[in-house]
């Protein structure tokens, strides 16, 4: 039986800060979409550190002005039931359109909801040929990986290090990398190396001990930049050479020294691009990007997905799904 009040909706947030343990469902104010916004009918919500971080604490700082619950998630995949008239008119959407969109969550706003209000700006098309949960697994990664590429402008021949490269973000850019025509130097596990050659990867580093030396063996002279989505920082920063570059996406403001150049990547600035947003899913449906799903819970049993996301070595993303009507 559905008890719940007309105007409530679902969601899986958290009170206070800790393991997995502590996410929950919550009710929560059913929001509405006004002037340049769109309301989602969520249909799966991807699974990303980010969300962890957000439940463990490591943005208690972020958060301490704002009253809990406080709801993870900025990826997800579902139907647009509320659209304003200026973006029908503007964007082309309609109510009952699959879609995908970024959040920038704060407080009560994420994507572990059964509805979001998000800026037309941040929301495209639904990749054509892909499930929901497989819609809103990437989204996020691969803008994150964008970024990455636009932070270091790097010209066609380049070479590029990807650090983390079996992971979600660097396994983007590896295949953004490889389709700007960048040399590709992945590192990663070595059961990753198949997947990766085939995938846009020119040379394979197995990941550990020495990497920087070893990547200087076969780059001699060290390499134009580093994608650093593995957090390596400094000892990766030896393979760059004089003058050369490296994006990182955590809190790392150390100077490597030699004018290499630090690169902060922050995909929250990218959330309302929509430009890069459409051509990501454009780029999902010329399979130029490699969507993958580790595995999929419904949405009360987001602790589950937590907990595989916190054991590491995921190839791809937890996906928490909520049903086509809402139910209690």
């Amino acid at each position: 039986m559905n008890t719940r009040q007309p105007s409530s909706m679902k969601a899986i947030g958290l009170h206070t800060y800790g393991g997995p343990e502590v996410l929950q469902a919550v009710e929560l104010p059913e929001p509405h979409a006004g002037p340049g916004e769109v309301r989602v009918r969520v249909r799966a919500a991807g699974v990303n550190p980010a969300d962890a971080m957000l439940r463990d604490g490591s943005l208690a700082e972020w958060y301490r002005d704002l009253e809990p619950p406080f709801i993870p998630g900025m990826d997800v995949a579902g139907t647009l039931d509320e659209v304003a008239d200026d973006v029908k008119t503007s964007y082309g959407l309609s109510e009952g359109e699959p879609v995908i969109g970024i959040l920038d969550n704060h407080g009560r706003h994420g994507g572990y909801s059964e509805y979001v209000v998000l800026p037309a700006e941040s929301v495209t098309r639904q990749p054509v040929g892909t499930t929901f949960p497989e819609a809103a697994s990437f989204l996020m990664n691969a803008l994150t990986a964008r970024s990455i590429l636009d932070a270091l402008a790097l010209t066609p021949g380049s070479t590029l290090v990807v650090t983390g490269a079996g992971g979600a973000v660097g396994g983007y850019v590896v295949q953004l990398a490889a389709a700007e025509d960048l040399h590709v130097v992945a590192v990663a596990s070595e059961h990753d190396e198949e997947w990766l050659r085939s995938h846009g990867a020119d040379t394979f580093v197995a990941r550990g001990e020495g990497i920087a030396q070893r990547v200087l063996d076969v780059v001699p002279g060290g390499v134009d930049a580093v994608a650093d989505s593995a957090l390596l920082h400094d000892r990766i920063a030896p393979a760059i050479r004089d003058n050369g570059k490296i994006a990182v996406v955590r809190f790392w403001d150390d100077d490597p020294g030699r004018g290499i150049v630090v690169h902060p990547v922050n995909v929250r600035s990218r959330v309302t691009d929509n430009v890069a947003i459409s051509r990501l899913r454009e780029q999902v449906e010329a399979g130029e990007l490699t969507l993958r799903v580790a595995a999929t819970w419904p949405a009360d049993q987001a602790a589950e997905a937590h907990r595989l996301l916190e054991k590491g070595g995921l190839r791809g993303r937890p996906v928490l799904e909520f049903p086509p009507a809402a139910t209690m």
